[in-house]
């Protein structure tokens, strides 16, 4: 079966996020109103597993070993059969 993840890992609220910070006061000198800004990546994956449970084991597997650094982003994903 066909499987798509859709992926956001976002740095740990306890840390600074300069890139965040950044836009967070570009966006104060432009006259908006925000309050905090937190900047991550948002990853799309295509996979093929033998069922839902397989899919969402590999891209936690994923998750874990590769895309997100533990010390200082969290993760979360949906998996969804196409």
């Amino acid at each position: 079966m066909n499987f798509k993840a859709e992926i956001d890992v976002m740095p740990l609220k306890e840390l600074l996020d300069p890139q965040g910070k950044a836009v967070e006061h570009s966006l104060d000198k432009l006259n908006f109103d925000v309050k905090d800004v937190r900047i991550g990546k948002h990853i799309t994956i295509r996979l093929s597993a033998d069922s839902k449970e397989a899919a969402h084991v590999q891209v936690e597997n994923a998750c874990k070993k590769l895309l997100a650094n533990p010390i200082m982003e969290g993760y979360k994903f949906e998996v969804v059969a196409e």
